[in-house]
């Protein structure tokens, strides 16, 4: 089995689009010398970008180099994967798969990839874009303790990680944080409406709306107290807080973004089936 020392650690990405340039970012001349990154996509362009910016060597399509790895993203598109595994196949010995790819079961990956199963399943976010992730991860049995501490090593290079005993508990994990983005993004959307039809302007209200959340949040992060104390600190009983939030309750809105965010776990779950179906 090849040995992972992070000073030289080999890593090989099949994908080179944003979330696979997040973590280059983050790793190269960092976890590892941006020599020991390999990169396999399409795109020569973008390829010839990572290679300038990071000092990755690249290719177009997969390669032995490939094989040299220690650890091998695979950071393509959900429905690519299958064909991607494909080609992977015979060039997967002992090293490190780690998927990004929302959707694709580590149980199906492991059988286009010949029955492998030193495989890590992620569920990374966006934020990660700009080192503000947080990545649930689950692995399978046949992945070694060195294997998950790279395997951690990498996914922390764009923010934080929750690892999962349970495969089944991703789904969950996308529909709170993968998905979760586009819901504050959602909600930051209607605080800048209400903000212009109260009669300030479109730039005041998103100013207003997303430094209120980075606030709140870098807040609940760094008090030791409940996040339900810190609402219930800002409410005072016939307030304005009280008016907005007794309207929010009247009106379903805890209760309604519950049964979204259990629709997300469904559908991720649908996904997975739909996905790996032979």
């Amino acid at each position: 089995m090849q040995t992972i020392v992070n000073a030289n650690l080999k890593i090989g990405f099949i994908g080179g689009g944003n979330m696979a340039t997040a973590l280059i970012g983050g790793l190269a001349g960092k976890l590892t010398a941006g020599e020991n990154i390999h990169v396999v996509a399409p795109n020569a362009d973008a390829l010839q970008k990572l290679q300038r910016q990071f000092g990755v060597t690249t290719a177009q399509q997969i390669d032995a180099a490939i094989g040299q790895s220690d650890v091998i993203v695979l950071a393509v598109k959900p429905q690519q994967m299958r064909e991607v595994a494909a080609q992977l196949q015979p060039h997967v010995a002992s090293q490190l798969v780690l998927s990004i790819a929302a959707g694709i079961r580590a149980v199906d990956l492991s059988r286009w990839l010949n029955h492998h199963t030193a495989i890590v399943r992620t569920m990374p976010n966006t934020p990660a874009l700009i080192g503000k992730g947080i990545t649930g991860m689950v692995a399978m049995s046949g992945v070694s303790e060195p294997q998950r501490a790279a395997a951690d090593a990498i996914m922390r290079a764009v923010g934080a990680t929750v690892w999962l005993d349970d495969e089944a508990l991703i789904d969950p994990v996308t529909a709170v944080s993968g998905s979760g983005p586009a819901y504050v993004f959602y909600f930051i959307e209607a605080m800048q409406q209400a903000a212009q039809e109260m009669g300030l302007s479109a730039e005041q209200g998103i100013e207003l709306a997303i430094a209120t959340f980075a606030g709140a949040a870098q807040l609940a992060a760094q008090s030791p107290e409940p996040v339900s104390v810190l609402r219930e600190r800002v409410t005072s009983k016939g307030g304005t807080t009280y008016a907005a939030l007794t309207s929010m309750e009247e009106s379903g809105v805890k209760d309604a973004i519950v049964r979204a965010m259990k629709a997300a776990a469904e559908r991720g779950k649908q996904l997975g089936e739909e996905f790996g179906r032979d």
